[in-house]
């Protein structure tokens, strides 16, 4: 099994698990779960081509604010 299908099997009882906790352990675990999923759209953003500026499709520049389209 890969290490990512680990980490997505893992995170949502991490969050159910840190809920209630009181300790700051809901914080970090939300706080990975972003830089996860962050990471995801990093590599799905950079499968697509940069195309036409009137073309829906292509790579968000650095400057721009980062949406899901």
């Amino acid at each position: 099994m890969s290490s990512d299908t680990e980490k997505h099997r893992d995170l949502l009882p991490a969050l159910r698990d840190a809920q209630y906790n009181g300790d700051g352990s809901l914080e970090r675990a939300v706080k990975f779960t972003f830089v996860h999923v962050f990471s995801h759209l990093r590599r799905l953003n950079s499968h697509v081509p940069l195309g036409d500026p009137e073309e829906e499709d292509r790579h968000l520049r650095p400057s721009k604010i980062v949406m899901l389209r």
